[in-house]
């Protein structure tokens, strides 16, 4: 080869050198800002890729390298913490940026859980250009708490450019689609399904079934409220888990947990599944049928004179017979004594009546004006009232059967006698006693004007109030007005100590009927507990005039008093559950709309085990064959209980959605009715297959 053919060669050489050079893949562009470290933490800004390119969103990526020991927060950082920040004000062509959050993990210590991050993790961002075909400049601002030992905000501001044109993986891609792999997915997957989600009155359940069982299972619930939740309870019967969260915060009035936006963030292991809990379908507000005309509201007078007469009928409730027992029995005593006691005592058990309804009706206001909820009765959902009546109707009940003979205390029981009792405390004490007992019944006419009331302002609820006491009082006023009424009885006599052991038994009957009130709430081994403290009350006053004995008395009573009301307060109150049987179904207002879009007709019964009224309308009414036979074909109708045994802020919201502030109150859906046709607080037969028929 000669000279010239060598060179020759050596060009050829080198241009195809250079053909290969320039023709051969460029090695993956690394595009990213600087780190920037901080006390426990160094933070740099990643891209997927090394241009914009045409594609939307952009994908970037908060790269965050955690020292040992110190951890960031997710969005939602539980007991304590903040969220990243993250501002891009001074950014160029850039609308807006989603900055999304991996699977987080639990920090637990000395009973503060925080939710976040430790070691190294990557915040995905997803950023929207304003013009695809420009250049995009994102000016980020990143504010992150970093805690350890301590607590440290810090602060980083970064830059980072991407020209426009067509773009390629940069080397910190695999980051980036990392941190996207670690995204809750928003649907079921193999390795994780949702399979049943339940919101109950102060929990949220979830069933799930995952491809490798437990591995370190997790709950997080979010809500625009910010409520607080506790962690999980996990259990796995098969090759499902159950986990159930308990509410730990108060909810906005009127507004109960299953009408409540909920976020669920499902967390086994390295998978994750995240749900949005939308609230519940309810029944729209009543609304009036087509063909009728807006009921328009009741003048002021005419709830008046509801209010006096529902009042009046309450004496003849089963709820306020023993005392009313109590004053016939008084009646008896004043048989041929002086018309001025007996004037007096009547009207001061008439001034307790009064006095009590007023004291409800300035509670009433304050508990509106301060956003809380209120029913009529509904301090008997509350365990201490109900130990403090038991106990108070025990010692009535002593003093009857003569256990002992000083009225102990005086202000409170046997002076019905104003002959021997100049001061007339007692029966002052015996009308609240009455309007106390009076509450857990809802006569008619009762519910029209208390709703009446509390739709309305503070003078209107002081005056329905007022007149529900008087009306109540009308017994005891007209004695007192009439006082000869009471020597038209017979005189007293031996007899009456047979009566007065008689009405004793009336009011342990009572008595035993609020143990079983209280047996709902705070379980039957606890109520058995308060049952024993009463019968020691009882044996120690019986005792008190053995001398040996004496001294043990006093000690027995505190005990056996402090005893009940410390388990009154201590134990915590079950669920509330519906009585079901194969008749009745657990109320669940989302129910209603299921079962009129199939065509099926709804009866809601609200009820409590103390409301005597309520107990009333199933014995004698509700059971009888005929009412039985159509209120539960289970074909035609679907029969809900509600139970407010207990507080339950769903059953509340029902109940003042339809104008009801107490119960029983009972309400039939259909086709014919979807606006609901509330029936009257005293059931009868006609009524309930009458509201059937029409709502068909």
């Amino acid at each position: 080869m000669n000279r010239k053919t060598g060179n020759i060669m050596n060009h050829l050489i080198s241009f195809f050198i250079l053909l290969l050079a320039l023709f051969a893949p460029l090695p993956a562009q690394a595009l990213a800002t600087d780190w920037q470290s901080a006390e426990g933490v160094t933070v740099r800004l990643i891209t997927a890729h090394d241009k914009a390119g045409a594609k939307e969103p952009l994908l970037m990526g908060l790269d965050v390298q955690l020292q040992n020991d110190w951890h960031t927060y997710w969005r939602s950082p539980g007991d304590a913490g903040t969220p990243p920040i993250l501002k891009i004000d001074g950014s160029t062509n850039i609308q807006k940026i989603d900055l999304l959050y991996p699977t987080p993990r639990r920090y637990s210590l000395m009973g503060i859980d925080t939710i976040g991050y430790s070691g190294n993790v990557v915040f995905p961002l997803r950023v929207t250009r304003q013009d695809a075909d420009e250049d995009a400049t994102l000016k980020a601002s990143v504010d992150l708490l970093i805690c350890g030992t301590l607590c440290v905000p810090q602060h980083f501001d970064f830059t980072l450019t991407l020209p426009a044109g067509r773009a390629k993986d940069s080397a910190e891609k695999p980051l980036i689609d990392a941190a996207l792999a670690k995204l809750p997915a928003n649907k079921n997957t193999p390795h994780l399904s949702l399979l049943d989600t339940q919101i109950g009155i102060d929990t949220v359940t979830v069933k799930i079934k995952t491809e490798n069982g437990a591995t370190d299972p997790d709950l997080f619930i979010e809500s625009k409220d910010n409520l607080a939740f506790s962690k999980p309870e996990v259990s796995a019967p098969s090759d499902t888990l159950t986990l159930t969260a308990k509410l730990l915060s108060t909810l906005p009035e009127g507004k109960p947990l299953a009408a409540t936006p909920l976020t669920i963030t499902i967390v086994n292991g390295d998978t994750a599944l995240e749900n949005t809990k939308n609230p519940e379908p309810v029944i729209s507000a009543p609304a009036p049928h087509p063909s009728t005309k807006a009921t328009p509201p009741l003048p002021l007078w005419i709830i008046l004179l509801l209010a006096l007469l529902g009042g009046f009928i309450l004496n003849l409730m089963p709820c306020v017979l023993p005392v009313l027992s109590l004053k016939i029995l008084s009646v008896m005593k004043h048989a041929g004594g002086e018309k001025r006691a007996i004037r007096h005592s009547f009207l001061s058990s008439a001034g307790g009546i009064v006095f009590s309804f007023l004291l409800l009706a300035l509670a009433t206001i304050g508990l509106k004006l301060s956003g809380q909820a209120f029913g009529w009765g509904v301090q008997f959902q509350q365990p201490v009232f109900l130990v403090f009546m038991i106990a108070l109707l025990t010692f009535f009940a002593a003093n009857l059967w003569d256990f002992f003979d000083v009225g102990l205390p005086r202000f409170l029981m046997n002076s019905l006698d104003a002959s021997h009792h100049p001061k007339l405390a007692g029966d002052f004490a015996t009308g609240m006693l009455a309007t106390l007992l009076a509450t857990p019944c809802s006569a008619p006419f009762l519910g029209t004007a208390i709703g009446f009331a509390l739709a309305a302002g503070a003078f209107e609820i002081i005056l329905v109030f007022l007149a529900l006491g008087i009306g109540m009082a009308l017994p005891y006023l007209s004695i007192a007005q009439w006082p000869h009424l009471a020597n038209k009885l017979p005189k007293a006599g031996s007899w009456m100590m047979i009566l007065k052991h008689i009405l004793g038994y009336g009011m342990g009957g009572t008595a035993v009927w609020l143990l079983l009130v209280i047996s709902a709430q705070v379980g039957r081994q606890l109520t058995m507990v308060i049952a024993a403290a009463m019968i020691a009350i009882l044996i120690a006053l019986y005792l008190r005039h053995k001398r040996v004995l004496r001294w043990l008395v006093i000690p027995t009573i505190l005990a056996a008093l402090a005893g009940s009301f410390f388990i009154a307060l201590a134990a915590s109150v079950p669920e509330s559950l519906a009585k079901e049987s194969g008749v009745w179904e657990r109320f669940e207002e989302r129910k209603i709309p299921a079962a009129l879009a199939q065509g099926k007709i709804v009866f809601v019964d609200v009820t409590a085990d103390w409301c005597i009224t309520c107990k009333f309308n199933k014995r004698f009414i509700l059971s009888q064959d005929d009412v039985s036979a159509h209120l539960f074909d289970k074909n035609k109708v679907v029969a809900l209980q509600a139970d407010w045994t207990n507080p339950d802020p769903a059953i509340t919201a029902f109940l003042q959605k339809y104008g009801n502030y107490g119960v029983p109150f009972n309400i039939v859906f259909g086709p014919q009715a979807p606006q609901g046709i509330p029936l009257p607080e005293l059931l009868t037969s006609s009524a309930v297959l009458d509201a059937l028929e029409k709502a068909k």
